[in-house]
């Protein structure tokens, strides 16, 4: 599997869904905390172009927050996604 990495905030429950949708299908993932942490939010929003979480990375691709990545796994695009090439 691609490497996931998922940026997020200890309160919000956006990212707590998408957690629990990823370990749900057996996917390890990386999280970085950025609510404490204002470089690790920068490089979040220079990474993403966005300023809320969650925001999740499957390998190079920005997937979204967890409505784009629920809707992914609704459409069974994020399995594929997943998956080395």
């Amino acid at each position: 599997m691609k490497p996931v990495l998922v940026y997020s905030t200890r309160i919000c429950p956006y990212c707590m869904l998408a957690k629990r949708l990823l370990t749900g299908k057996g996917v390890a993932f990386d999280e970085v905390m950025v609510d404490r942490d204002d470089n690790l939010r920068a490089e979040m929003m220079e990474r993403s172009g966005r300023r809320t979480v969650p925001q999740i990375f499957v390998g190079d691709t920005h997937v979204g927050g967890f409505d784009d990545l629920a809707a992914l796994d609704r459409a069974g695009k994020l399995d594929p996604l997943l998956r080395d090439a």
